[in-house]
């Protein structure tokens, strides 16, 4: 079973998301153990602070090196981690392709980033990979962290109901998925695609991916040229 840690300053941002819909449903028939880890249970500072100023002066507070260096060393001490995943703005931006890499993977940490950083050390020592979930500012990692386990999970053996549904998805091929429709046939003077109703598997697939690629043309034109010069 695949085990994630995640390492939080305030581990209450990830409680309710991690116990409802398809991660708690994984969660609870053990197709993933995922525990969140809060990092002032191991700060040594008689007051539980896990930051502190930064050196040279400037905005912001930093996350410092002992609480996360002591979590990481227990938890290393427990078993081994294939990656310890920093969530960082500077990261790798996390797509589709690193969730597939991941979900294979056994063992993961997830550190989550928060006020101005975390202490460089901290990255230079322990950090295995850095991930961005976008060119924009948020409070903390927590989200990020949230956003990559899901994308994880909903990839492991067993945990969605369709063993294709997955393998469907937009990006898992290099472009966006076709529209989607379902019952009634007819809703508002809006019919769906009679060549979906036809029965004809071949038909629909050849429908599928030319919308596929027509949408994608369309909203993301960088996936599209990618795509179109790989194949």
């Amino acid at each position: 079973m695949m085990r994630i840690d995640i390492l939080s300053g305030v581990p209450d941002l990830l409680k309710s998301p991690l116990e409802h819909s398809i991660i708690g449903r994984a969660r609870e028939s053990n197709r993933i153990q995922i525990e969140v880890h809060d990092l002032r249970d191991y700060s040594s500072d008689r007051h539980k602070k896990i930051d502190d100023y930064q050196y040279g002066g400037g905005a912001g507070m930093v996350l410092t090196p002992q609480p996360i260096f002591d979590c990481i060393e227990k938890l290393q001490s427990e078993r081994s981690y294939d990656e310890i995943i920093f969530t960082a703005p500077d990261g790798e931006t996390f797509e589709q392709k690193h969730a597939n890499e991941l979900s294979i993977k056994n063992n993961l940490i997830i550190l989550c980033g928060h006020y101005k950083g975390v202490d460089q050390r901290v990255r230079d020592k322990l950090i295995t990979r850095e991930f961005s979930i976008g060119d924009y500012v948020l409070s903390g990692g927590e989200l990020p962290a949230l956003v990559m386990a899901d994308a994880i999970t909903r990839l492991l053996p067993g945990v969605l109901g369709d063993a294709e549904s997955a393998l469907t998805d937009s990006f898992q091929d290099g472009l966006l998925e076709a529209p989607v429709y379902t019952r009634p046939a007819e809703f508002k003077g809006f019919k769906v695609p009679e060549v979906l109703r036809s029965g004809d598997h071949k038909k629909v697939e050849e429908w599928r991916s030319d919308k596929a690629l027509e949408r994608t043309k369309q909203r993301r034109p960088d996936l599209y040229n990618h795509f179109k010069k790989k194949n």
